[in-house]
């Protein structure tokens, strides 16, 4: 009877029949209810998988509404397993949970949670990797309940099938990291977006990093994530309204061995996924977590996969430096976290750098040694290769050079950067008792080697066109090198200057310092060459005495009566050995006018005890302190010519700037 109303009534071309036929077989199923199916053995699913697929579609709401019905009926038979037709049918499953209609969007909401539970009973029968790219696009909707319900499915996905959704980890961050910077309105599908995120980055281990010969998929247990303490606090929230996503699996489930993909191969793409990270970081219209996310999954890149990483380098190093400007202190330190691991990463290491960005920066580094009959094989400045200039500290990387140069640069083309952020970028938010001008070196400091960062920058300072960038940027480093607690170490090198690599540096800092005489007398002040210290104030005589000049001097005064020159101020009771550090601290006074300075370091000066001893003799038998007979390697004359060249310049280019006009910004090469 069934086949006679199908095919004579409700197929015929006559409206009447047709009508007919469909009021008979409507009778005949109201008759039989769900026995049609779920009592029949030889129930065609393989058949009726195509026209469900093909009917899940209708914008129809009566449809919509059969369509689940029958889901339904089909998923509570224990002899059918639509898991393995779930493919077909689950991106119509979400198209349809978007519907009008709240009845049909909460019946397709348990249809779904079934399933889920169904995925986690039986994860060995789920062909996740069919489904991977459906969830993806359904974690971009702007629908929430879809999202939110899509990202519960990816969640889970990552965490039962493991690395076999790493092929896929490109789309899986196109959705998900957008997602972290939600705000309290969507916090259910941030939290769930979190978990994905952390799940998924754990996924990428060292192995991924092995030449690009795919392993098949390892059986293994998952380890707990200590990241994954959102999971346990999502509760309803995990799923749907109903709480349908349930997220009791979260911690200590099984990664499985799916049987289809047993032997398939599992390659991590990082050429998607850096391209996708790498378009987060440069849009500036994207949220802060977001961009904190990607770098954080850079960082995680490059210590898992740095050989990989470093074919994108050049690409993503010029995002990394425009970075630097964001307005937020969590996502400069989080970049400045990546920058220092390409710059000290040995798989950063490479015979022939390249260009490091046009002809003006390539620093001759041949021309920077100091010129010290002897020793000069002991004084020897770094290279771009490797910046040597301490045996005791770890070598850096050729990107490390590359790097300084162009933090450097942004600095001087971006003078706003150097003077709000400057500080910060080279110092650090540790840096409490300082301002924000003087306080993110400090962080380079913490994440790479202080000795190096000062050697390097002051290598490439010395090479500085622009004149009056590089005094301010002396006056930056000098006041971070004097200032911050964390170069204790640092500052006890120079004092002494007992070791070649320790005079190596004072001779590199010093020809830098030069562009800024009151830096570098307080260099002098730092590694007790007192002797030149005097020598130097001796010139300033002949030195553009602005108002500027004298306010620099006024803070070195108020320097010395920090905590970090204890060791100077004792000095002062030995006034036989410590002839020079009076003179020249004397000489200090005389440049000042009659301020508070003045009368502090007057005050200071009338402590020292026989003032009458102050008068030297060129046949006094006692070798003076204050000139260090520890470094006789160093060159202090021609030191003392080397900063009258430069302080010439600098009167050069302000003579020139004045009867110019400041607007030409001549610049005058080294």
């Amino acid at each position: 009877m069934i086949q006679t109303l199908s095919q004579e009534f409700a197929l015929s071309q006559h409206p009447h029949s047709r009508k007919g036929g469909l009021m008979g077989l409507a009778a005949c199923s109201i008759t039989l209810g769900k026995d049609i199916v779920t009592e029949s053995n030889k129930f065609d699913l393989v058949g009726f998988i195509p026209l469900l697929r093909e009917r899940i579609y209708s914008n129809n709401q009566y449809t919509r509404q059969f369509i689940i019905s029958w889901i339904l009926v089909l998923e509570s038979v224990p002899d059918i397993n639509l898991l393995d037709y779930l493919p077909e049918i689950l991106d119509g499953l979400f198209q349809i949970l978007g519907d009008n209609g709240k009845e049909i969007r909460k019946m397709c909401e348990v249809v779904l949670g079934e399933f889920l539970k169904e995925i986690k009973k039986n994860p060995s029968s789920v062909k996740f990797a069919e489904m991977a790219n459906i969830l993806v696009i359904h974690c971009q909707t702007t629908d929430d309940l879809i999202q939110l319900t899509a990202m519960c499915w990816m969640r889970e996905f990552i965490q039962l099938a493991g690395r076999v959704m790493l092929p896929y980890s490109s789309g899986i961050l196109t959705a998900v990291l957008p997602c972290l910077a939600y705000d309290d309105r969507k916090k259910s599908i941030k939290e769930v977006a979190n978990v994905c995120n952390q799940s998924l980055m754990k996924l990428v281990t060292p192995e991924d990093d092995e030449p690009d010969e795919p392993k098949p998929v390892v059986q293994k247990q998952a380890e707990p994530n200590p990241d994954d303490s959102l999971a346990k606090q999502e509760g309803t929230a995990s799923g749907g309204p109903d709480g349908s996503c349930d997220s009791s699996f979260s911690s200590g489930i099984s990664v499985f061995t799916p049987a289809s993909t047993e032997r398939a191969p599992v390659t991590l793409h990082l050429d998607g996924i850096v391209q996708v990270l790498s378009c987060h970081l440069s849009n500036m219209a994207i949220g802060m977590m977001t961009r904190i996310a990607v770098l954080k999954w850079l960082y995680h890149l490059y210590i898992k996969t740095p050989r990989k990483m470093f074919r994108h380098t050049d690409s993503l190093f010029p995002t990394l430096l425009q970075t630097l400007s964001d307005e937020s202190d969590e996502v400069i330190l989080k970049d400045l976290e990546v920058l220092a691991e390409i710059a000290s990463s040995p798989a950063g290491q490479m015979d022939d750098p390249g260009p490091l960005d046009g002809p003006d920066l390539r620093v001759s580094h041949s021309e920077l040694q100091v010129p010290t009959p002897g020793r000069a094989g002991l004084l020897k400045t770094p290279g771009t290769k490797g910046l040597e200039c301490s045996p005791s500290t770890p070598t850096m990387n050729s990107y490390f050079y590359k790097f300084m140069i162009n933090l450097l640069k942004r600095f001087s083309s971006e003078r706003k950067l150097l003077e709000v952020r400057g500080g910060f970028i080279i110092r650090g938010l540790g840096a409490h008792e300082t301002t924000h001008k003087a306080a993110c070196f400090w962080q380079l400091c913490l994440l790479l080697n202080a000795e190096n960062i000062f050697h390097s920058m002051a290598d490439i300072l010395l090479r500085e066109e622009d004149l009056k960038f590089a005094s301010t940027m002396v006056h930056t480093l000098n006041t971070i090198l004097l200032t911050s607690t964390e170069l204790f170490q640092l500052r006890n090198q120079l004092k002494d200057l007992k070791s070649p690599e320790s005079q190596n540096l004072f001779c590199c800092l010093y020809r830098s310092w030069c562009h800024n005489p009151v830096t570098t007398v307080s260099l002098c002040f730092l590694t007790q060459n007192y002797r030149h210290a005097y020598d130097l104030i001796q010139k300033f005589g002949d030195l553009e005495v602005t108002v500027d000049f004298l306010t620099e001097v006024d803070k070195l005064v108020q320097l010395i009566e920090c905590p970090i020159f204890t060791y100077l101020r004792l000095q002062l009771l030995d006034v036989k050995s410590n002839p020079y550090l009076i003179k020249a601290l004397y000489g200090l006074l005389m440049l000042l006018p009659q301020s508070s300075a003045f009368q502090l370091l007057s005050h200071r000066l009338q402590c020292v005890p026989n003032p009458e001893l102050l008068q030297t003799g060129d046949g006094a038998k006692a070798a003076p302190r204050s000139q260090n007979t520890d470094s006789p390697s160093i060159d202090y004359a021609e030191l003392l010519q080397h900063f009258e060249r430069v302080q010439k310049k600098h009167l050069e280019v302000r003579h020139q700037r004045s009867g110019r006009g400041d607007h030409l910004d001549r610049r005058v090469v080294l």
